[in-house]
């Protein structure tokens, strides 16, 4: 596990020379009291839902959609990490991120009164603070499917979870077993994959196509799932957030490469999309009714409808183009295939930031939309 992870927390490495854990975490504590005296300050950390349960971290797995730069040392073309990704991140910089600035996990952060952005974990320059208070382990091109990370050369879902493991580890030398029990006790989990896995791995490159027809694919997707997420809650997971997948057949790359008429969504892949969403919520319910027992609460939280509204109901939230990426709508219109190329001057009348992943402005509604819709179900 430990060969997966590339940083070790930084500079906080040489502060375990001097420093006992119970200590590091006081160090935390009273910086956060400091800064919480100054005036107009905006205090990120542990938060208190409605209902007075706390949420101490935010974590996310997954692909593309919520990775904020796991990838960027690694030998893939699922990468994010240069031009023109990131013009509209503070600082106009490309941090890895699949957007022209933040992400799913950053929004959730912000929202939930975490922290303003969720690192990647294997980011170079990890804080204490950051581990505390959540971190992402999300890589692009990642399925539950272990045949599509292979595909893309990154982690996969498994991989991920080693990734989580080595988190446990790290934190606890840093602040203790019982410290860090809490931090992950009170955290709230999400997972988004599945994307890939269809769009990829069964449409575009139909390798298990040769395999499986839809309907059987889409059972091992969701067998695949329900064992992440039961692994996931076997390593402390008490609160996870499962969300769908979107309507694949509304990306720009997948309207061009079906040859869809008039920039129509693509109903196979979208058929398909439903069809995952639907056997996985009917699982989900079960193994919440399941693990419910124990204290744990499992939600499935619903991306395709949401996002299908933005797509069908443009003008009510300020969008003009629908069915083209600001940086071009073609399957090489995304990712490597598109460094310092440049893209359309006005992102936000743009739903698609590229030919397979939304605007930050498409995100920031749509986890506006998933916050009010199925947070209650986690608290």
């Amino acid at each position: 596990m430990a060969s997966l992870t590339t940083c070790l927390l930084g500079s906080y490495a040489s502060w375990r020379q001097f420093i006992r854990p119970p200590l590091l975490h006081l160090v935390v504590v009273v910086a956060a009291a400091a800064a919480s005296s100054l005036p107009g300050a905006v205090v990120y950390g542990a938060a208190t839902s409605a209902g007075g349960q706390k949420i101490s971290a935010i974590f996310m797995f997954g692909d593309s959609i919520v990775d904020p730069g796991n990838n960027n040392n690694r030998l893939t073309e699922a990468r994010a990490n240069f031009p023109p990704y990131g013009e509209d991140f503070p600082g106009g910089v490309a941090t890895g991120r699949f957007s022209n600035g933040l992400v799913p996990g950053d929004f959730l952060a912000s929202k939930l009164g975490i922290k303003e952005l969720l690192p990647p974990y294997l980011s170079d320059d990890l804080e204490l603070e950051d581990l505390l208070t959540g971190v992402a382990f999300a890589c692009g091109g990642s399925g539950y499917d272990p045949l599509t990370s292979k595909l893309a050369t990154t982690l996969s879902s498994t991989n991920q979870l080693e990734l989580f493991a080595d988190y446990k580890e790290k934190l606890r030398a840093l602040v203790g077993e019982e410290e860090m029990e809490r931090v992950i006790s009170e955290g709230v989990f999400f997972t988004v994959m599945g994307a890939n896995d269809i769009v990829n791995n069964y449409f575009t490159l139909p390798l298990r196509r040769h395999e499986y027809d839809l309907p059987s694919y889409v059972e091992f997707l969701v067998s695949s799932a329900i064992n992440f997420t039961k692994t996931l809650n076997d390593m402390g997971a008490r609160r996870i957030g499962f969300v769908g997948v979107p309507p694949l057949g509304c990306c720009p790359s997948q309207i061009t490469l079906a040859g869809s008429p008039s920039g129509q969504c693509e109903p196979l892949r979208n058929q398909a999309s439903r069809l995952f969403n639907t056997r996985i919520s009917q699982e989900l319910e079960l193994l919440n009714a399941e693990r419910s027992i124990s204290g744990s609460k499992i939600a499935y939280f619903d991306i395709y409808y949401n996002l299908l509204d933005l797509i069908q109901n443009p003008a009510l939230y300020g969008f003009k183009d629908v069915s083209d990426g600001c940086c071009g709508s073609t399957v090489l219109n995304a990712a490597v295939f598109i460094a310092y190329h440049s893209c359309c001057p006005n992102a936000i009348d743009y739903i698609f930031w590229d030919g397979f992943h939304p605007t930050e402005k498409a995100y920031n509604i749509v986890v506006d939309k998933l916050i009010q819709q199925n947070m209650k179900y986690l608290m």
